[in-house]
């Protein structure tokens, strides 16, 4: 009996061919294991105990290599008398997939805590975990063309890479092999970046933190800043340093101290002890010790667990810590200790000499309606790239949106999203961006590149793509049919269908602010059959920044100027604006203005300001974020919001609000429900109409609740949500990507 094996997914840098090679020993198989390129593998396997061979390769493998694809095909033994692994040339690795960072594996950690050389080695690692993007220079990878090769194997570390005996399958050909004697090292700076110490114990940092000191941590990725998380002082201090006045932070805790923080079901904690270890938004647990200052106004944390050995360490005192992005608000995170210093962020700085090559903030994740979504896709799923049911013809760049964006590469059937970029209106985000996209260019040799981006004449990406490639054709893709044809890539939808598009703003066809979106797609084509009702945006972007501004247009709008500005003053809006009447006046002369928006975003925003809930943004999505959880609770009313024509009557609905005798609670929460069920409404109706069966949601607002609640309970079924990539404008640039499989056609 023998197998030929056909393999696809995540094979490279993460020790599968010795892990196969482990397997042959195991069970007495020969053959041979090959990388084909493309992220495919081959197995030839006869012979032994093959049928045990290929149950534990399909059943029983480390939990790192993940296989999207398995052919498993019977043909007749060759003879093989040995096993091998075969060598690739490098032109078939050329299009491998790059494996992301992971964190620390359970062998690894054990090694740590005793009974090993490496204990205590704070950088320790293997074929299953540790970093591996954040340091990797160039494809293939292999050790010199990562920052491992800046430091020699010990003879040690060099016998047990180069023997499965000495190095057992974890070390046997590991391209980060180190230990004490010949791996990175720590030191320790004051916070002007003087040296305190060199080769520190971790514990004695900890014991800084402890004291209430801030201390900047060189992770993987990134710096870190480590601070007390139940200390409202220190806190305090951290949203001084950061210019961060009400973002929540991120806090890192050991697993036996998490139920303490938040409530914890099984397929969380299996998400956050997975080897990515995203950041994972929960339901605080009452009586927690997190100090209220860490995400003040929300009934959720955003926790993580460890992914190195030292932060292991570093927790090892205090149980919990705010483990936060080394930045100044609205700046990319640091990599380097000059960026901390210049920023004046803490009091500390533990440095280490293993280069970060790639930026890679932690990932975000959440439960929306019970379905798990991306918020950022970055640290340990980047740059894992997205295979689609459309082939493309021609290689792509695509160059994402202006805010919290990451841009792709697509060739083939695969489209690849770089890590999380930020704010393109910081100048070194925007470099970021435009350096990672050309490395991602090189590493797969893109050729006859179409670049895309968003029609927005504004956007800096969209200045980047245009300066690209003198020879490069561009494509501009509209804001909300890019969300809708993401979701269609990653859910492998190629056929017509609907989509409830619904963000912040988008840059419309007619040059307004859209955000209320539901399209018919069909390929290269989108058409606009329903959208909310446009209201005026008083002062532009100013009206996005203050929201009780957008809650005085609806109100001018729903009821006139008189009755509106009445109204107005009544729910107290003077009050959450800086310059109070005089300004509530000044807003109300402006309706109607000539930029007017259809966006859900505005729409919670004037609901926000409307209740008291929220008056200020001062991180993005904030009125809205601190609307869905203030409704948490509440009951729903009677009260619907109908639609007219093309048009979501969102207006209309602040008439009906202000002669409503209900709770605040109450009013919060049926605005998003109802808004939801109108929006599901309008998708069932054209869906129906067009003769469709898939409904898609994507951008911004899908993360909430009670809108995909509403959209669900209208349409009779779960609206389809992507899985791999983001809702908002993180995962734009795959849409832009997924546009020209469609032109090309």
């Amino acid at each position: 009996m023998a197998y030929r094996i056909t393999v696809i997914g995540v094979v490279q840098g993460v020790g599968f061919r010795p892990f196969i090679f482990h397997l042959a020993e195991k069970y007495g198989v020969t053959g041979y294991v090959r990388n084909m390129g493309g992220g495919e593998v081959e197995i030839w396997a006869e012979g032994g105990d093959v049928e045990h061979f290929v149950e534990e390769l399909l059943h029983k493998r480390p939990a790192v290599i993940e296989l999207e694809e398995v052919k498993v095909e019977k043909v007749e033994p060759a003879g093989y008398k040995s096993f091998e692994i075969l060598k690739s040339g490098e032109a078939q690795v050329v299009r491998s997939e790059i494996p992301p960072d992971f964190a620390i594996c359970d062998a690894c950690l054990k090694e740590f805590k005793g009974g090993s050389r490496r204990a205590g080695y704070y950088f320790i690692s293997c074929s299953w975990c540790g970093p591996r993007f954040s340091v990797m220079r160039s494809l293939p990878y292999d050790r010199e063309r990562t920052s491992w090769g800046n430091f020699a194997m010990c003879p040690v570390c060099r016998e047990e890479y180069n023997s499965l005996d000495k190095g057992g399958l974890r070390r046997f050909y590991y391209q980060g092999i180190s230990c004490q004697h010949c791996g990175p090292r720590f030191t320790l700076l004051d916070g002007g970046g003087r040296v305190v110490e060199r080769d520190p114990s971790i514990a004695e940092v900890a014991k800084l933190v402890k004291e209430g000191y801030i201390v900047a941590v060189k992770s993987t990725g990134g710096f870190h800043l480590a601070a007390l998380a139940d200390n409202d002082d220190v806190v305090l201090k951290l949203r001084e340093r950061k210019m961060r006045k009400r973002q929540p932070f991120a806090v890192m805790s050991l697993e036996e101290v998490l139920p303490k923080l938040v409530h914890l079901s099984d397929e969380a904690l299996a998400i956050l002890k997975s080897p990515q270890r995203p950041i994972l938004l929960l339901p605080k647990r009452e009586g927690s010790p997190v100090s209220k200052w860490v995400s003040p106004g929300l009934s959720v944390e955003g926790v993580f667990l460890p992914y190195t050995a030292y932060h292991y360490e570093l927790l090892q005192g205090a149980g919990f810590l705010i483990m936060t992005s080394a930045n100044r608000h609205g700046r990319p995170t640091c990599t380097s200790e000059e960026c901390v210093i210049e920023q004046k962020l803490a009091d500390y700085i533990l440095i280490h000499n293993l280069e970060i090559v790639h930026r890679t903030d932690d990932s975000v994740l959440r439960f929306t309606d019970g379905e798990l979504v991306f918020i950022r896709r970055s640290r340990g799923y980047a740059p894992r790239w997205i295979r689609v049911k459309r082939r493309l013809r021609r290689d792509v760049v695509a160059f994402g949106a202006d805010l919290a964006t990451a841009g792709a590469v697509a060739f083939e059937d695969k489209i690849v999203p770089t890590q999380y970029i930020g704010d393109l209106d910081d100048l070194s985000a925007a470099e970021e961006l435009e350096r990672e996209l050309k490395w991602f260019a090189q590493q797969y040799k893109l050729k006859d590149v179409v670049a895309v981006c968003d029609k927005n004449p504004a956007y800096v990406s969209k200045r980047l793509c245009e300066s690209w490639d003198d020879k490069s054709e561009v494509l501009q893709v509209q804001h909300h049919y890019a969300h809708a044809l993401a979701v269609a890539a990653d859910a492998g939808i190629d056929g017509p269908f609907v989509a409830v598009a619904i963000d912040g703003v988008g840059y419309g066809d007619d040059g307004q602010v859209w955000g209320g979106e539901v399209l018919l797609v069909e390929g290269a084509r989108f058409k606009r059959l329903y959208h909310l009702r446009y209201v005026s945006m008083p002062g532009g972007d100013v009206s996005t920044k203050w929201p009780a501004r957008m809650a005085v247009a609806y109100l001018v709008e729903a009821l006139g100027p008189g009755e509106g500005v009445e109204a107005a003053l009544r729910f107290g809006l003077q009050n959450r604006l800086r310059w109070g009447v005089d300004e509530l006046m000044a807003v109300a002369r402006m309706v109607p203005h000539p930029l007017k928006t259809s966006s859900v975003g505005r729409f919670l925003d004037a609901v926000s300001a409307l209740l008291g809930v929220s008056w200020e943004r001062t991180y993005e999505g904030e009125p809205a974020i601190m609307l869905e959880d203030f409704a948490r609770g509440g009951t729903s009313l009677p009260v619907e919001i109908g639609i007219k024509g093309r048009e979501i009557d969102v207006v209309e609905f602040f008439a009906e609000v202000v002669n409503l005798r209900a709770s605040p609670k109450d009013i919060a929460l049926t605005a998003q429900l109802s808004l939801g069920k109108a929006l599901g409404e309008a998708a069932r109706t054209a869906a129906e109409s067009e003769g469709v069966e898939h409904v898609v949601v994507g951008g911004g607002a899908a993360v909430n609740d009670f809108i995909i609640r509403g959209i669900t309970t209208a349409l009779g079924k779960r609206p389809i949500l992507p899985k791999r990539i983001p809702l908002g404008d993180g995962g734009i640039a795959v849409g832009q990507a997924y546009f020209v499989s469609y032109i090309e056609n």
